[in-house]
């Protein structure tokens, strides 16, 4: 018997998943229909790429039950799940770049004949599996000769080419420029209105509004919720994703978390807006990373940057050092034009950054603590003038004084010290070079509250001293608590800034909920302020 097109396509149950030390799932449901968009959204660490490799065979679950068209599965591998119908696009398009498009996407089920590959099918085929997501290329050019957006259209036909059911789509939109966001969103209409059910993960809210019927929200690997998008505020959609509660954002009952510390002791607030910015940025932006934005920083100031991941923080803060380069603006530092091309150029004219990534982009772990905290300032010496081992050892111990890292000697491996320690001796790495701007991005992550106090309470000295902060921290409490100002971001662009009294929780939410026009719309119907979602 066929399957009753009535039920849902996939029904995950009740599934739980724990590694050592981290439950990554709490009993979490989700239902996916056939011939619908499902988006899916949470956090950073809310469970959804757990989620969706439990169900794609790369992790088995620990408890649950998954039900997909009309029977009850438990992948094994990938390729289980490929064979059962579910397909997965991941945010790293995992194409050959070296390969023919037609190589891509008809790898390892390639026709033979005679024992010998034809070509002449590998091309047909692949032509025909571009035309169902109506796509018209030279099959047989290098996958690397095309843009990334024709890349990952030819990811999704290769996964659609194994008869697929459920096409999952990993953040597809994070290297698109507008233009091809709304083709590759052409694409995926025809694939709904054909019947394919699309699980669509992204942190971008207007997407989601755009294109999709339904959306899930994990938060800390529990499901927290699951609504119409028509039927759901945006306000509602934030509150859940940084586990909010709406109905005291909107009546104000909120506690105030910015604290009554705004300025120096004996320094009015509003006597920092009247100093001239020393670092001003003017239309600075990235194709396909932020869209242009302006930014003026003053010294002794720090100034934050909110908004959910994905917004576009730590891409801002890339272009400023200079790890990524930017397309269009243009920067001035003490009234002079100056352009980030690289992080060298970066530091030698005052800038430093704290990575987010501290384990891969910061910290090298079996280096000694004296060796990570002297790094920066000798890469700004060059390579011809090294620091001697006795100033290694002064600069290294006066900073461990200073910040009270906690390291039996200065040669330990920075690698065995705890998550807080690591962070403050990065950050000694960075005071060494004597900065007039740190961008510290994510700076409490991963450590304990009270490793967290420490840093807070490191940052607000570095203040005191005349040192600019810009300050990203996906903690809202984080960064309304620490900041005069705040930057507030939104898919990829800058869309205001909170300075002074101004500053609170509920502000920030409501700017990140509202739309371009300011007003909240569900699924483009103007939205009704009391009408409460709909769950299932």
């Amino acid at each position: 018997m066929g399957r009753d097109m009535s039920e849902p396509l996939l029904r995950m149950r009740g599934v739980s998943k724990t590694f050592p030390g981290v439950r990554a799932l709490s009993s979490v449901d989700l239902t996916v229909r056939a011939g619908e968009i499902h988006a899916l959204m949470g956090e950073n660490g809310a469970g959804k790429s757990t989620l969706v490799k439990v169900l794609t065979g790369v992790y088995p679950k620990d408890d649950g039950k998954i039900h997909f068209a009309g029977e009850t599965i438990a992948p094994a591998s990938p390729r289980e799940a490929e064979s059962a119908g579910i397909s997965t696009v991941y945010q790293e398009i995992n194409l050959i770049p070296r390969l023919s498009v037609a190589e891509n996407i008809l790898l390892g089920r390639q026709p033979a004949r005679f024992g010998f590959l034809n070509w002449k099918a590998i091309h047909r085929k692949a032509e025909r599996a571009l035309e169902r997501i109506g796509l018209r290329i030279d099959v047989r050019r290098e996958a690397a000769a095309y843009s990334v957006a024709i890349q990952q259209m030819a990811a999704i036909a290769r996964a659609l080419d194994v008869e697929a059911k459920l096409l999952i789509l990993d953040e597809p939109t994070s290297s698109l420029d507008e233009r091809e966001v709304e083709d590759l969103f052409d694409v995926m209409r025809r694939l709904r209105d054909r019947g394919l059910a699309i699980l669509f993960i992204t942190h971008f809210l207007d997407q989601v509004y755009e294109i999709a019927s339904r959306v899930t929200v994990l938060r800390n690997g529990e499901r927290v919720g699951e609504c119409e998008t028509a039927n759901l505020p945006r306000l509602e959609l934030v509150a859940k994703m940084l586990g909010k509660d709406r109905a005291k954002l909107e009546s104000g009952g909120e506690p105030r978390t910015a604290g009554t510390k705004r300025a120096a002791p004996g320094v009015p607030a509003d006597s920092e807006a009247a100093r001239e910015a020393f670092f001003q940025v003017r239309g600075l932006g990235r194709r396909g990373g932020v869209e242009p934005f302006d930014l003026d920083m003053r010294e002794g100031e720090i100034v934050g940057l909110a908004g959910l991941l994905g917004s576009g923080r730590t891409e801002m803060a890339r272009l400023l050092f200079g790890v990524d380069a930017a397309d269009t603006g243009q920067c001035l530092l003490d009234g002079k034009r100056f352009a980030p091309s690289s992080p060298r150029k970066a530091i030698d004219r005052g800038l430093a950054f704290c990575s987010e990534d501290r384990k891969t982009e910061g910290l090298v772990p079996d280096l000694s603590v004296r060796e990570n905290l002297i790094l920066a300032l000798q890469a700004s010496r060059g390579p011809l003038r090294l620091l001697p081992r006795k100033e290694q050892m002064e600069i290294a111990g006066h900073y461990i004084r200073a910040l009270d890292i906690r390291t039996p000697s200065l040669e330990t491996p920075i690698g065995n010290l705890s998550g807080g320690n690591q962070q403050k001796a990065l950050l000694a790495r960075w005071l060494a070079i004597q900065p007039r701007l740190i961008i510290l991005d994510e700076p409490t992550r991963g450590i304990d509250v009270g490793a967290k106090a420490e840093i807070e309470k490191l940052v607000q000295s570095l203040r005191e001293r005349g040192m600019s902060i810009l300050f990203i921290s996906s903690e809202l409490e984080e960064v309304v608590r620490n900041c005069r100002r705040i930057a507030v971001l939104r898919d990829r662009k800058k869309i205001g800034e909170l300075t002074g009294p101004d500053i609170d929780e509920r502000k920030v939410m409501r700017m990140i909920a509202e739309t371009d026009e300011g007003r909240d719309f569900r699924g483009g119907v103007p939205a009704v302020p009391n009408d409460p979602p709909r769950e299932e």
